[in-house]
């Protein structure tokens, strides 16, 4: 049996594609762009395009990062992942720094 990618997504990612999509397509009409525009400046198909305003998963994220930089929405839209930004990870790296720092034996500091 086969499952589709939205068939595997958790029901909050699946909402919360489908709201970019919807940001995406309600961006698209503010600016007066139709849809043909945004395939040429893109350079996808018209049925792939219509899958980006829908949130579909299987949208490569290239093609999701493009249209967000056409519609002038961000430079850099998947600073997200940036680990400067990472409050969890930089927890843990700060609970990994050690109480003391002792030197190995043998080694001799200058």
């Amino acid at each position: 049996m086969h499952s589709s990618a939205n068939d595997l997504l958790p029901p909050r990612l699946r909402r919360a594609l489908a709201k970019l999509g919807s940001d995406i397509s309600l961006a698209r009409r503010k600016r007066r762009l139709t849809i043909a525009m945004m395939t040429e400046r893109i350079g996808v198909s018209k049925q792939t395009y219509q899958r980006v305003e829908r949130g579909d998963p299987t949208v490569a994220m290239g093609t999701y990062a493009l249209t967000i930089f056409v519609l002038g929405l961000g430079e850099r839209p998947f600073d997200i992942a940036d680990p400067s930004q990472d409050e969890q990870g930089l927890l843990l790296d700060a609970e990994r720094i050690p109480k003391r720092v002792r030197a190995k034996k043998g080694l001799t500091s200058r």
